[in-house]
């Protein structure tokens, strides 16, 4: 019988796997390209895509694809066979060096943003060797990056390279400054939480807005819900319990850590986590177990949804971005240490995050801006979206101190001088954990908790990448050939403090005061909606930071922001267009029909018994019909408004209809319609309900 140690990464063209297969001097030179980023030679290339084809046919594999992550939000892949034609009629397996490294995809269907005319089709795939190939079905997966016949990035995993490549460099300068000569790589790592939802495939199916959005539109709440709090942690029910195994077997199989499953606090909520891996590698991991749950899922015959907010009334789904930063010696730099040069050098990283933060609090929100998770940010299940930083009592207070310049009033009472006075010893978990902050340090890490369940983490390790590596390279620059290193060290970490401590808070991300206090006296930003944090993408100090990092060009960042208000008019238009459809071809007939055989019942008694009054059929009728009206009303109204949309000027405008107009009047035919599905007989309601949903899975 086999273990998971004998089968994790079988279907992955892993390190162990390269050892065995490439030549000596093959392998040393591929991951020397790995590991330092040179340039691969042609006749590498060559040897690695043959050892690659035979070890993929091996496992069963018959095409090859450049697996790559458009600005859709999901993979793509075209497949190609390894055969080509051989002189006696038959056939040969082949694939080069060349095919390894470019592929060339039709591009012409993919979001640009303006980035080259639509009757352009040409797109380009490159390899990138940083994350193993992979064999998923029949297929060879070869990760890569996509970019235009122009050379521009069509894709996440370009811009996330970049934003890697931009931390380790400006890393390696400040490493530099405390003498560590040695370090030839600062690499960030993430462990994502996949949040998530199973329901039965019989009752996804039955209903229109979860077929078509990922979501339901209507819904009246459940007499139970998630108030009883036994959902979370609970016993994992048998046909889950079968799911998550099979999920395990499949993830394990392509070399991805998952490691922790439980139940979440809503009813029929999950949740995943990983252990962290190299940002690039995790996020194309993610990408691969969003995928994965959802085909497993259906062979259970449910259907996962990973839409931030399926439900209304319990929790939405999230996925905290467990992220930190560290050498390739294995140093974590976000770990405090135990001796003077470690402390400094962690409170100098830290205060460069705590910097970034700060100064690009637009950019971590817009990482994380889509119409579903619009929805959940700033309930009580998720952080607001105020962007803020928990620090802990702790290590608040250790800053407070070299703010200040006093002692510290900890363990031990120690003037905080850095470079000389030992940081009293800061172990990890001395504070408990803030579920409600949008940013939050948890010992040696930190935990970016805004993402929503679907989105791609690429988005989000991007914009904290590059406000990070802005704000070392600030630091790199007044520290270098400075007379007295320690001195300007200290200053220029307590001005940081100084400057920047408005945007750590250590108390209750979901009072309403805090917003009040966050916004109107600490300055911090508070876009609610994608309409109102998009726009901010092309302020000037966001386009100067990321252009002069090479993470994004003014064209890539100009057509990024038309993709992401496009993608976001798109779903919303969807989502009403489809609640007018339910609502005038399912919900309002059932409730005609409900009302018009109560109405025939109450005159069948009165022709027994004239002397009756049949209040309570009578009042039924009333409300109903009242309702029926309403929601021919307010669908028109959604119907209108929504063909309103054709005359905004630009994309821009489109967002703002529908943040102020449309999203409204989806508010109020779902009030509506809500309501009548509480007055209206289950035998009539035309698909399930919240309490079906909710607890069907056994």
């Amino acid at each position: 019988m086999s273990t998971v140690k004998d089968y994790f990464g079988s279907l992955v063209f892993d390190d162990r796997v390269m050892k065995a297969t490439l030549s000596d001097k093959v392998y040393a030179s591929l991951k020397k390209t790995i590991d330092e980023g040179t340039e691969l030679d042609i006749s590498v290339a060559n040897a690695v895509a043959s050892a690659m084809k035979d070890w993929a046919v091996s496992k069963g594999a018959t095409h090859y694809t450049h697996w790559f992550q458009p600005l859709t939000g999901i993979t793509a892949e075209k497949h190609d066979s390894f055969i080509s034609p051989s002189p006696d009629g038959g056939v040969i397996m082949e694939f080069s060096g060349k095919e390894l490294i470019k592929g060339e995809p039709d591009a012409s269907s993919f979001p640009s943003g303006g980035l080259r005319a639509t009757f352009e089709a040409r797109g380009y795939t490159a390899w990138d060797p940083t994350s193993y190939a992979f064999i998923k079905g029949k297929t060879l997966c070869i990760p890569t990056a996509f970019c235009s016949y122009g050379g521009h990035a069509l894709d996440k995993k370009t811009p996330l390279l970049r934003s890697m490549e931009a931390l380790n460099k400006q890393a390696v300068r400040i490493l530099r400054l405390f003498g560590n000569d040695s370090v030839k790589r600062v690499t960030s790592s993430v462990g994502p939480e996949q949040e998530y939802f199973l329901i039965t495939k019989e009752m996804h199916e039955q209903r229109p807005d979860l077929r078509f959005t990922g979501r339901t539109l209507f819904g009246a709440k459940p007499p139970k819900g998630q108030e009883m709090d036994d959902h979370y942690f609970g016993v994992i029910k048998p046909r889950v319990a079968a799911f998550m195994e099979e999920l395990n077997d499949e993830l394990w199989k392509l070399g991805i850590l998952a490691k922790t499953e439980h139940n979440e606090v809503a009813p029929a909520q999950h949740e995943l986590a990983p252990i962290y891996a190299t940002t690039n590698i995790a996020t194309d991991h993610n990408q691969l177990t969003m995928e994965i749950m959802q085909k497993v899922a259906a062979k259970h015959g449910l259907v996962c949804l990973l839409h931030e907010k399926p439900f209304a009334g319990v929790n939405g789904s999230g996925k905290h971005n467990n992220w930190s930063i560290a050498t390739d010696a294995g140093q974590n730099l976000l770990s405090p240490g135990a001796t003077p040069y470690e402390n400094a050098q962690f409170l100098l990283f830290l205060c460069a995050v705590i910097k970034a933060v700060d100064d690009y609090q637009d950019l971590l929100r817009i990482s994380v801006a889509t119409a579903g998770n619009d929805h959940r940010l700033g309930a009580n299940e998720a952080p607001p979206a105020v962007v803020s930083i928990f620090l802990g009592d702790e290590l608040n207070a250790v800053l407070e101190a070299i703010e200040t310049d006093t002692p510290y009033k900890g363990t031990e009472k120690t003037q905080m001088k850095l470079g000389v006075d030992v940081l009293p010893k800061f172990n990890r978990d001395t504070t408990d954990r803030n579920r409600t902050s949008p940013f939050a340090f948890t010992g040696n890490k930190f935990e970016f908790r805004m993402l929503g369940s679907s989105n791609s983490i690429a988005c989000a390790n991007i914009m904290l990448n590059s406000a990070v590596a802005e704000s070392l390279k600030t630091y790199a620059d007044r520290l270098e050939g400075v007379a007295d290193f320690e001195t300007a060290l200290h200053e220029m970490i307590q001005k940081t403090i100084k400057d920047h401590k408005h945007i750590i808070f250590n108390g209750n991300g979901y009072d309403e005061s805090w917003i009040k206090e966050a916004t109107e006296k600490r300055g911090l930003l508070n876009y609610r909606t994608t309409a109102d944090c998009m726009p901010h993408l092309l302020d000037k100090k966001n386009v100067e930071m990321l252009t002069s990092h090479s993470i994004f060009t003014e064209a890539e960042l100009k057509s990024r922001y038309e993709i992401m208000l496009e993608n976001y008019c798109k779903t919303i238009i969807i989502e009403a267009n489809t609640m007018v459809d339910m609502a005038k071809t399912q919900i309002a007939p059932a409730v005609e029909a409900y009302s018009a055989d109560v109405a025939k019942a109450a005159a069948a008694k009165k022709a027994l018994d004239s002397a009756l009054v049949c209040s309570y059929e009578t009042g039924i009728v009333r409300k109903l019909s009242a309702l029926t009206d309403r929601i021919a009303v307010k669908a028109e109204e959604l119907e209108n408004a929504v063909i309103s949309l054709n005359k905004a000027e630009d994309i821009g405008a489109e967002s703002d209809m529908i943040r102020d107009t449309v999203l409204n009047l989806m508010g109020q035919l779902r009030l509506a319609c809500d309501e009548a599905e509480t007055l209206t007989a289950k035998t009539y309601w035309p698909f399930p309900v919240y309490a079906d949903l909710l607890f069907s899975v056994k």
